[in-house]
């Protein structure tokens, strides 16, 4: 009896991870705003916090150049050097870099609204130990700044 309860908890506990986790993994907000004006403020935002956007990858333009036809997504890659150097400046951190440099996704839905998404950083930092998650955190605090005027509260 001892181990078929032991054995239930394991498995409900599983389930509840493999259910929850997809959800908490990310950080989905709906934008005050339409997808061109949340575009221009989260582009305008960012050098205004002291963070670089190395990239931006348009991916309706992307899927169109394929054949296909989809909404309009934008994601960013934005960057803050002096706390991305405590990563990759350290051997025992730096394969965090596969998760470097922060996304940001615009995205719009069939519903007409604009939608702003990114990983939940403060929740993978804390899986990852002290040191890493101290960067981490810092890096999620960074860029929800950069988000606060978009998202609808």
């Amino acid at each position: 009896m001892f181990l078929a309860g032991i054995i239930t908890g394991i498995l409900i506990s599983l389930g509840l991870v493999f259910l929850l986790a997809p959800k908490l993994m990310f950080s989905v907000s709906e934008s005050k705003y339409d997808f061109a004006t949340t575009k221009a403020l989260i582009e305008k935002a960012t050098p205004e916090n002291k963070w670089s956007m190395p990239h931006q990858y348009d991916l309706q333009a992307t899927m169109k150049k394929h054949g296909f036809d989809v909404k309009a997504v934008t994601v960013y890659s934005i960057c803050k050097p002096d706390i991305a150097v405590k990563i990759l400046g350290a051997d025992d951190n730096r394969h965090i870099s596969a998760m470097m440099p922060c996304r940001i996704a615009i995205y719009e839905k069939a519903d007409g609204k604009t939608y702003i998404a990114r990983m939940n950083a403060g929740l993978l930092a804390k899986l990852l130990g002290n040191e890493v998650n101290a960067v981490m955190g810092d890096a999620e605090t960074g860029s929800e700044k950069i988000l606060e005027q978009v998202i609808k509260k």
